[in-house]
């Protein structure tokens, strides 16, 4: 799928490890999808006017207030196998049913905090994922603040369920399509790193743009569970794969950049002013 200039500026800008991103390195990024530099003038205008980034220099961007808290969980997919224990077979588990669903910016936030963290729903408001995850529950319930959970949500450890419910309760997830996906995946990107030199410059940026942008994206929204629910070695074999492409994929989108020095200064020249 092509991604709006505002959703590539800020991946962009996710990967950079805290470097900014000169607009003539977003204008040309933005080309290889069809966006037209006057697009990306007003993407940026528009994401400064919503503090998600913020000026570092004359013609230059950083991310923002707004969005730098969730830049850093999204940044965690690297390691996300360091925030794992041992599991003892308890649930952790998130109670919502009072919260309402009326204010739809914060059901979305909630929606989205509960699935980064695989949790799925188990009754009408309540949420549950093996209790494996970061060093205790409380540490869980920062995380998902983070991500946009309401303060007002209930968060606690279940256990010692009968075994018709955790045989439903194992249910929620397809532990073998996700390992199946980890190795699928593995192979698909490993292949296509195999090829890469023969691709022209551009096609090779773009190409693979989308394939980390979705491979990032399924460990993301990895549920992290534990054994016997997956293979654990093959998603860290997974995970390992999507570091060396992502890796990969830095050294071509490097020479890209290079090349946007040549870019005419009335290209590079951001617009002036907030638009609405």
């Amino acid at each position: 799928m092509k991604p709006s200039a505002k959703s590539l500026i800020l991946e962009l800008l996710v990967a950079s490890n805290g470097e900014p991103l000169q607009a003539r390195e977003a204008i040309r990024a933005c080309q290889l999808f069809g966006i037209s530099p006057n697009n990306v003038r007003v993407a940026l205008a528009r994401l400064s006017a919503e503090s998600l980034i913020a000026g570092a220099g004359r013609g230059s961007y950083r991310l923002g207030a707004e969005a730098l808290q969730l830049s850093g969980e999204l940044a965690t997919w690297r390691s996300v196998e360091a925030s794992l224990r041992p599991w003892n077979g308890d649930y952790l588990m998130v109670a919502c049913a009072g919260l309402g669903r009326t204010d739809r910016l914060a059901l979305r936030r909630r929606e989205r905090a509960l699935q980064m963290l695989g949790f799925q729903a188990l009754d009408k408001g309540l949420y549950i994922r093996p209790d494996n995850l970061e060093a205790n529950s409380a540490a869980v319930r920062q995380r998902l603040l983070t991500l946009g959970l309401e303060p007002e949500a209930l968060v606690f450890v279940g256990a010692h369920f009968e075994a018709q419910q955790e045989a439903r309760i194992r249910r929620l997830w397809d532990g073998q399509a996700l390992t199946a996906g980890y190795l699928q995946t593995s192979r698909q990107l490993d292949a296509w790193r195999g090829t890469s030199n023969e691709l022209e410059p551009d096609v090779a940026a773009r190409e693979v743009f989308l394939l980390g942008s979705r491979a990032i994206r399924q460990v993301r929204f990895d549920p992290l569970l534990p054994e016997p629910m997956v293979d654990t070695a093959a998603r860290q074999a997974f995970i390992d794969c999507v570091q060396r492409f992502v890796e990969h994929g830095q050294q071509i989108w490097r020479g890209l950049f290079d090349s946007a020095q040549t870019l005419p200064e009335t290209l590079q020249r951001p617009a002036a002013g907030r638009v609405h």
